[in-house]
């Protein structure tokens, strides 16, 4: 008798893999190094290791601590914080249950921390210690924001939750399922009308800035180890630290404050730095230390963007550090951010360039038809790709306005050479860059505007060494008022606008010039103050 072959039953039921592991963002990047080299260094803080374990044990700890308190898919979780690892524990956190992270600076006067979460609507906020106190000067923030903890020692009194008291509490829990055109982050930027907007960027918009970031710096192996100095609540931060959590690589975190140079360089020599980014001043503190090219360092990437670099200066960084690559790298918080890229090999050749759009952005140079402009005229660079942002939150005009024609309006006047090369010759919209910082004519103009001495006031930039520009406030006085200082006005503004803002210089005229349609002439105020700093 021939038996028939048989097929023994499963002893327990098929399962799949989760759903959100085959994701390509970076909370499922995170949860892989965390089971392929759960003890290798994901993050480094004064001297401090976060390991890929800990970091996706802790961020999916909070995770399951917020959703205990009813974020969700679509919530918003504000962070008012310092740099550190508690900032991408949170920001992970969030995104894990399909929440928006909504980075605030600390720099923020309470006014305008008060439009933004008014405009957010976050379900909950993580401050740190220190800020709490600017955090409670916001009208009604108790009643407004249902969760409220602090990152640090709670203050005596308050009813915030302690942070670590929500880690300790949860175990971690398996991340949603959350698809890549999902809004990761709304980084709030000012625009012209000086309202903060907020864009929202997507996750396949930040793992789009990873590639070009890991084309861009060459990241091909794990050997690299990143090193932040950037704010996280400016899109510099999170875009430069994104590549790493794709990579797997490590980043050093530097603490904020005032920027020290000969502790960068320290911090460089003992992390081990080798891929590495600062704002052009910044970078002239550095290449200044008398000891900076004689130090112990594996620097294989120095890159720089936010404000432009001077000839000497670009010489200066090859001659101190002449085994690393330049990298320079332009954008905006819209496009995630990075659309062009300046490698050092180019950087003298093409002084003063941004240089060439990176392969992932479509891109044209267009006029206010929309029509292309021939190589070597001016016109506005325009993208779409998807590094480029979904829209404005709760701005559909805005985002309708930006997106005119089916192409991001970047507000940047460029050329572009026969080679691909692009200049920036101009902004569309009116704004100063000060040390990295984007500082918006208008919202300043609305703020002194404010001033009782002040009838009309118009804001242009002023070139400095320091700071790459200032503002400078050009200002016609009241019937009766004698005299207005930069000094008053700088207190009348102290609680209406962050410090960098403020403009550094006043002066006063009977009128400001208009055009014939009645717009002022800033063109003239720049002429005439140049022309004043020369005579003077």
């Amino acid at each position: 008798m021939t038996s028939t072959p048989t097929t023994a039953a499963p002893t327990s039921a098929p399962t799949t893999a989760p759903a959100w592991s085959f994701r390509h963002h970076w909370v499922a990047h995170v949860a892989a190094h965390a089971t392929m080299r759960p003890e290798a260094t994901a993050l480094r803080f004064t001297g401090r290791t976060t390991t890929w374990r800990e970091l996706a044990d802790r961020s999916f700890s909070l995770a399951a601590a917020l959703r205990e308190r009813g974020v969700g898919a679509g919530d918003r979780v504000a962070l008012l914080t310092l740099n550190h690892p508690y900032f991408l524990e949170a920001v992970l956190a969030a995104n894990a249950l399909g929440a928006i992270a909504v980075p605030l600076s600390f720099r923020l006067a309470p006014p305008e921390l008060d439009h933004i979460l008014g405009d957010a609507g976050p379900s909950a906020v993580l401050v740190d210690a220190p800020l709490v106190p600017l955090l409670a000067a916001v009208p009604d923030v108790a009643a407004r924001v249902p969760t409220r903890v602090v990152i640090g020692e709670r203050p005596e009194g308050s009813d915030l939750e302690e942070y670590e008291d929500l880690v300790a509490g949860h175990e971690p829990l398996e991340p949603d399922d959350v698809p890549e055109d999902a809004t990761a982050l709304l980084m709030y930027t000012s625009g012209t009308t000086g309202r903060p907007k907020g864009a929202m960027l997507s996750h396949r918009n930040m793992q789009v800035q990873a590639l070009t970031c890991i084309r861009a710096m060459n990241m091909v192996d794990e050997s690299d180890v990143g090193f932040l100095t950037a704010p996280f609540f400016h899109i510099a931060g999170l875009g430069s630290i994104v590549a790493n959590l794709v990579v797997g690589v490590p980043t050093v975190i530097h603490p904020l404050g005032a920027f020290d140079p000969a502790a960068v360089l320290d911090a460089y020599e003992r992390e081990g730095a080798t891929i590495v980014f600062n704002v052009p001043q910044q970078w002239q503190l550095i290449c200044a230390q008398p000891d900076a090219a004689q130090r112990d360092l594996r620097l294989r990437i120095i890159s720089w963007g936010a404000a432009p670099a001077s000839d000497a200066l670009l010489r200066r960084m090859g001659e101190t550090f002449p085994d690393a690559l330049n990298v320079a790298v332009f954008g905006q918080t819209e496009t995630s951010p990075i659309t062009c890229v300046l490698r050092g090999e180019e950087s003298l050749r093409k002084l003063g360039s941004v240089g060439r759009p990176v392969p992932t952005v479509q891109y044209r140079v267009v006029d206010a038809a929309m029509q292309d402009v021939p190589v070597g005229d001016v016109g506005e660079i325009v993208y779409r790709g998807p590094n480029v942002m979904q829209g404005y939150w709760n701005r559909p005009e805005a985002t309708a306005a930006a997106f005119d024609g089916g192409w991001f309006h970047s507000g940047d006047l460029v050329r572009q050479d026969e080679e691909g090369f692009v200049w920036v010759v101009d902004r569309a919209k009116d704004m100063i860059i000060s040390g990295g910082e984007n500082v918006y004519c208008a919202e300043v103009e609305n703020a002194v505007a404010g001033h009782p001495s002040v009838v009309e006031v118009a804001v242009i930039g002023r070139a400095d060494d320091r700071w790459g520009e200032v503002p400078v406030a050009v200002v016609s006085l009241a019937p009766g008022a004698e005299s207005l200082g930069v000094e008053e006005l700088s207190d009348f503004l102290r609680d209406r606008l962050a410090s960098f803002k403020h403009p550094k210089a006043l002066t006063l005229v009977e009128a400001l010039p208009r055009n014939a349609g009645g717009k002022v002439a800033k063109g003239v105020l720049r002429t005439a103050d140049t022309e004043a700093l020369s005579a003077g």
